[in-house]
């Protein structure tokens, strides 16, 4: 469903990426006013490929995404996204989990795209990786242009901005020694020269540079000086400086970048200035936490993956988990999934209702994550539902479960016509599996709680097959109400824990309407009689 966006509308919006968008806007102004030419905006986002693409590059390429796509909607300037491979870094330690450790630990110091694939399907490891970023790129669809840092320095694209950081080698000095150790200072230059004897990216002690001939002379691993050009791929920056001058060369308008970039973003940001640019609008997130809040380590691996994700919860329900309060820090574990899902659902209701303006459509995240073309598909039925149907009905495929949608849901459903609620399902039968089922403990109900079970029970199968959640609900509240259950929630913490092992579940009288009255019923004559203890 498409949304009539006005330019006036947008520029009021107050979503964050809309906020960012204007950031641009006002920049592009500023360019303007200069006597600067405006001929697009250029966005990027940087990757590491000494280790295969995760959830956190996913992350930052989909949020500047949305800040391009709310930028697009406000003007017509156009735009462009480059992903940004570092594959010239010299490979500092042997990544885990990997194959050929051996050959990898051989190659140490060399640049990623120096060293034989451990895959043994391309050219190299860094062009390995690489195809695998591209391919995890376009998998979501991502609109953008790739870029090889080795590609970009050997073509001479840097070699501008590389002269003018050698000509003004002690502004870069002072800007960076201050950051660095008492050891350090002493041996640190901004250049790493690739060696022309090893092939590797040498962590030197610079002893001469000459701007007028484009040369650095550095003390190579024998002890003996060595000669060479800092442009044409013979040498690449230190991280640090390499950003700043990145942005220079290229032109960057936008770059977002984690928390733990943040102290060093004002060394970016000189670099990119003595490097003869404009600084980037920046956007700093928060990082993502493990269950003990802790914070996520590849190395570690106290987290979870893209592929972990994908295996219990919809793409558009990590999309929405990337895009809510991305300033905040959030716990990243497999418990989050069936929340995430849930509230995907819900802004997507919420975007469709009748009654819904919209402006209030462009504040919605769906209308973010789907790029403005948010689909038509409902979900009768929430991620929390479906747990719990499968935990009282004991199903263990679609079919069974499609039985129960198809009764409850008002409107005519399937698996052809709602693939989305199909994908859900599957969802739902694999995290119950591996999650909720293992974590079940089920209590025997006190004399009180007995006595509310049987009356709910009768109340129930005298109903019929009624599968109106809001009338089975507010019968739930009467029986718990009549028992004398204060405060209520007593009452439905009973009805989890008793009848379906957990702390805490869906409104009772959804799960009842779509499980059917008089199943519920007999689950609960089931729980009551002890079944589910053994």
């Amino acid at each position: 469903m498409a949304v009539k966006v006005t330019t006036q509308a947008a520029l009021a919006a107050k979503a964050w990426p809309f906020e960012e968008a204007r950031k641009l806007v006002a920049r592009l102004e500023a360019r303007k006013a200069a006597g600067k030419p405006v001929d697009g905006v250029l966005f990027e986002t940087g990757y590491g490929p000494s280790g295969l693409p995760h959830i956190g590059t996913f992350g930052e390429v989909a949020r500047t995404s949305w800040v391009r796509h709310a930028f697009e909607t406000i003007s017509d300037v156009p735009t462009h996204l480059i992903a940004f491979s570092d594959d010239m870094d010299g490979l500092r330690k042997v990544p885990e989990n990997l194959p050929q450790p051996e050959m990898l630990a051989a190659n140490l110091g060399k640049p990623l795209t120096a060293i034989p694939d451990p895959f043994g399907t391309h050219e190299s490891f860094g062009h390995h990786m690489n195809a695998r970023l591209r391919a995890f790129l376009d998998k979501f669809g991502f609109r953008y242009e790739f870029y090889s840092s080795t590609a970009t320095y050997k073509s001479g694209r840097f070699d501008a901005a590389l002269l003018k950081i050698l000509a003004s080698y002690d502004k870069v000095m002072a800007v960076m020694l201050p950051t660095l150790g008492e050891e350090r200072q002493q041996t640190y230059s901004p250049f790493l020269p690739v060696s022309p004897r090893s092939g590797k990216v040498l962590l030197a002690k610079v002893v001469a540079h000459d701007a007028a001939k484009g040369t650095i002379t550095y003390i190579e691993e024998d002890g003996s000086e060595e000669t060479v050009p800092v442009t044409g791929g013979h040498c690449k920056l230190q991280w640090k400086p390499d950003m700043g001058m990145r942005w220079a060369a290229l032109g960057v308008d936008y770059e977002m970048y984690g928390k733990d970039h943040l102290s060093q973003a004002p060394l970016y940001t000189a670099i990119c200035k003595i490097a003869g640019g404009m600084p980037p609008e920046q956007y700093m997130y928060e990082m993502f936490l493990d269950d003990q809040g802790q914070k996520i380590s590849k190395s570690k691996g106290n987290g979870i993956s893209l592929d972990d994700w994908l295996t219990y919860g919809s793409p558009e329900s990590l999309a929405l988990f990337m895009f809510q309060k991305p300033r905040t820090a959030k716990k990243l574990y497999f418990d989050v999934i069936p929340k995430a899902v849930d509230e995907y659902i819900a802004f997507l209701d919420a975007y469709h209702a009748a009654e819904t303006t919209d402006e209030q459509r462009l504040e919605n995240p769906v209308w973010h994550i789907h790029g403005g073309q948010v689909p038509d598909e409902r979900y009768p039925v929430s991620f929390a539902l479906l747990l719990n149907l499968v935990s009282a009905s004991n199903a263990h495929n679609r079919d069974v479960l499609w039985g129960f949608i198809r009764a409850y849901s008002p409107e005519p459903v399937s698996p052809e016509q709602n693939p989305g609620l199909d994908r859900l399902v599957g969802f739902a039968l694999r995290y119950y599996q591996d999650f909720v089922k293992p974590a079940k403990v089920f209590r025997a109900a006190d004399d009180k709680e007995r006595a509310a079970l049987e009356d709910l029970a009768g109340r129930l199968e005298a109903l019929g097959d009624e599968r109106d959640g809001k009338i089975v609900q507010d019968l739930v509240y009467e029986v718990g109400k009549v028992h004398g259950f204060e405060p209520l929630r007593t009452w439905f913490a009973a009805l989890y824990e008793v009848l379906l092992g957990q702390s805490q579940g869906p409104r009772f009288g959804s799960f009842a309407a779509l499980f059917g009255t008089a199943q519920t019923a007999a689950m609960i004559r089931s729980g009551l009689a002890g079944e589910f203890l053994k």
